[in-house]
């Protein structure tokens, strides 16, 4: 993917000048999404998801504003399994406690909607960039835009016949979530001025990148069947390295997906071979030829993996408290960025 700016007579710093504000631009819409990603956990960590049984994407934006409004709301809630089997000893104003969770998971989704499409425009009339980076853009904006129907798409799986949403759905949300923060990263980094390419091969790094995509997702379904409530120990598991029951469901590609404790143990080991494999790219790149310039990401990388995977074991300790397990997942997606940030840097630059 070309990302030319704008042909123009100009210095190359003054073109490079010239896209700073499009770079701190989708800076900031990415430290949006991670936000969206932060309120969205909590949304589910406190229950909240399937408060909101309707989608409304214009007027859903105004909250209920009369006591009709809360009773008409309160009342469609009393109508899903989800309050008639867990909460139905809520009254409305437990009620109004989740669903200011949802409506404002939501309501910043249409903030981000429009953080990005206001500057996008009056860049695209200012002329910083061509058509050429301006397609790649309008793919990210509607990348975001399924992020809203995948969103409901999710929420919906909760309203007929299971209590909370299906783990499918919310693995989909959140891998969808985590390859639009990771576009918005790489985009950025790409519009950076001209450099030097480091002479490295870049697939070990996408390896390492995909593992944390992999990751990010199979703490979605541990999120999802509330796998991380059982087996609150470290580094055993009942007892065990490996615990008894993995392969419980027939057939047996289900217990990755369905059987809490495979779940939980699977994100174990994965995050065993990234914390082992991060180890390794950064002792092969220390011997090859130092960490300077663009590998200083490494260390970076090597300290952002170890720090989240002693954040994960606290949590698991600790039976998942809200302020840990956010911090999990916000600091699974920083990595990512990190992570993607130095694969950019090793590409070729664009031509300008």
């Amino acid at each position: 993917m070309d990302l030319s700016a704008t042909d123009q007579t100009a210095t190359p710093d003054g073109l490079a000048d010239r896209l700073r504000p499009v770079r701190v631009w989708l800076y900031g819409i990415a430290a949006l999404v991670l936000l969206m990603v932060v309120v969205g956990g909590a949304t589910r960590l406190t229950g909240s998801g399937l408060s909101i049984t309707s989608w409304k994407p214009i007027a859903g934006a105004i909250p209920p504003l009369s006591d009709a409004d809360w009773l008409a709301e309160f009342e469609a809630y009393r109508q899903i399994p989800q309050f008639q089997i867990l909460n139905a000893w809520m009254n409305i104003e437990d009620f109004k406690s989740i669903f200011w969770w949802e409506w404002a998971h939501r309501f910043l989704g249409r903030i981000i909607g429009f953080a990005f499409a206001i500057p996008f425009l009056v860049f695209l009339v200012q002329k910083r960039f061509t058509w050429d980076l301006a397609m790649p853009l309008v793919g990210l904006f509607v990348l975001g835009g399924f992020q809203g129907f995948l969103g409901w798409w999710m929420v919906s799986s909760g309203l007929s016949e299971l209590t909370s949403v299906s783990q499918y759905r919310l693995a989909a949300h959140l891998g969808a979530a985590s390859l639009l923060f990771i576009a918005l990263i790489w985009v950025a980094r790409r519009l950076r001025p001209a450099r030097a390419a480091a002479a490295v091969t870049a697939w070990p790094i996408a390896l390492l990148l995909a593992l944390v995509i992999l990751q990010i997702v199979a703490g979605a379904f541990v999120a999802g069947l509330d796998a991380g409530m059982g087996y609150n120990t470290w580094p055993l598991m009942d007892g065990a390295l490996i615990p008894s029951g993995l392969d419980a469901i027939s057939p047996l590609w289900r217990n990755f997906f369905e059987n809490a404790p495979t779940v939980q143990f699977t994100h174990r080991a994965i995050a065993y071979l990234i914390l082992a494999y991060a180890s390794f790219l950064l002792w092969r790149q220390n011997r090859a030829g130092g960490l300077a310039g663009v590998h200083g990401w490494l260390p970076r990388i090597a300290l952002l993996v170890l720090l989240q995977a002693a954040l994960g074991i606290a949590t698991l300790l600790a039976s998942v408290p809200i302020s840990l397990a956010l911090a999990h997942q916000a600091l699974a997606f920083m990595l990512a960025g990190a992570v993607t940030a130095y694969l950019a840097d090793l590409r070729e630059p664009p031509r300008r």
